[in-house]
């Protein structure tokens, strides 16, 4: 495992996401499932797991702390964030923040991260009534936890604007960051504007939810020809491993075969050489050119619906249907999810939209899809 120091602490560049883990059919995490993975990453070297409040519709955090106890609490490093919503004034804040050690059964976090500074996010986090950094700065003071960051899918003006008033405060910063959101979302501009502040990386996203573990079978082709040995999602961390100031990558393992493929990737740095780069990028532009959906299947959205709508696999098949040009079929679609999970059932009321990190204009998207439905 590669290990990068950060203040003293050495910590695994590999991070074990809290946000996709197994799942019982009624939605619950699955304990037993999910122990073993705890289980399989710590013996492949992985200390850093990270977590949030609305994870796995707020059960992430809990599940946690509850498989994490059964190891020394020196011999591993726990992250968690604070959300934007879900509490309600200053009082409800402190009572959320104070919530998170009874969920997690921890006495301290290591890191503690203001969670997708955005632009949607922006105008609760600098909230003058609420004092959320001012708050959490204090709470670093007095023990809390360890280490203070944020998370972000802002713009790069607005990061910038908010780095501007509070950046003092934190010790590094989480981002989404892939080769696909190299140019998709100016993921380069972001980079060079954290490095140019001297705060380290953290990688959130590095496969785009698993979508760029695999490609169309003549991208794959070009990158086997150049790495035989690779698999099509190692490329993703050897593009990280290839951008300075990159300190721990996130990656969200469901199952035992990912964790083998994502240590070993991470058992030693082997960056891309200029060639390796353009042939990433040049594949990142014909996808772009397609007009995919950003999705990353994160699911903040389905919390939010009150038609209990399947968003992320609707905005999957609006990308593979009419965004290709093709008329998806509507009997097929009321076969798979129903008459009343159709598209046409959104009732429009943006609610999934205030929780989406990629802001997609889902609503807008779901009214086309209906419209094209044959």
């Amino acid at each position: 495992m590669i290990y990068n120091d950060f203040k003293g602490l050495s910590l695994s560049m590999l991070g074990m996401g809290g946000m996709r883990f197994p799942t019982n059919p009624d939605g619950t995490v699955d304990l037993e499932a999910t122990q073993k993975l705890f289980d399989l990453c710590i013996e492949r070297g992985v200390n850093y797991f990270d977590t949030a409040w609305f994870y796995h519709n707020g059960m992430s955090e809990e599940a946690v702390g509850k498989l994490l106890r059964r190891y020394p609490r020196d011999s591993y490093y726990l992250a968690t964030k604070m959300p934007w919503y879900d509490f309600e004034g200053r009082a409800g804040m402190e009572a959320l923040f104070e919530k998170q050690f009874e969920r997690t059964g921890m006495e301290y976090f290591d890191f503690y991260l203001i969670h997708n500074v955005s632009d949607m996010t922006y105008p609760v986090y600098t909230d003058p009534a609420l004092r959320i950094p001012e708050f959490l700065a204090e709470q670093h003071k007095k023990g809390r936890f360890r280490h203070f960051g944020i998370s972000t899918h802002a713009s790069n003006p607005t990061l910038e604007k908010f780095l501007n008033t509070y950046g003092e405060l934190f010790e590094f910063c989480q981002m989404q960051l892939n080769w696909l959101d190299w140019t998709l979302q100016d993921a380069k501009g972001k980079v060079d504007l954290l490095r140019e502040r001297g705060l380290p990386i953290w990688v959130m996203e590095p496969l785009r939810g698993g979508r760029l573990a695999s490609l169309a079978p003549e991208d794959e082709a070009v990158l086997k020809a150049l790495r035989p040995d690779e698999s099509i999602g190692a490329w993703g961390f050897r593009f990280l491993q290839s951008i300075p100031g990159v300190t721990l990558v996130l990656s969200g393992m469901q199952t035992a075969e990912i964790i083998e493929d994502n240590t070993r990737t991470f058992d030693e740095r082997k960056p891309l050489t200029p060639t390796e780069w353009d042939a990433l990028m040049g594949i990142a532009d014909r996808l772009l050119a397609k007009k995919t959906l950003t999705c990353t299947e994160c699911k903040y959205c389905m919390s939010e619906c009150p038609q209990g709508l399947a968003i992320p696999k609707l905005l999957s098949v609006y990308s593979n249907t009419c965004l290709m040009g093709t008329a998806p079929d509507r009997a097929r679609l009321a076969k798979k999810f129903g008459e009343e999970g159709l598209p046409s059932a959104c009732v429009g009321c943006r609610a999934c939209e205030a929780k989406c990190p990629q802001e997609i204009k889902i609503s807008e998207i779901l009214a086309d899809f209906a419209k094209n439905l044959k």
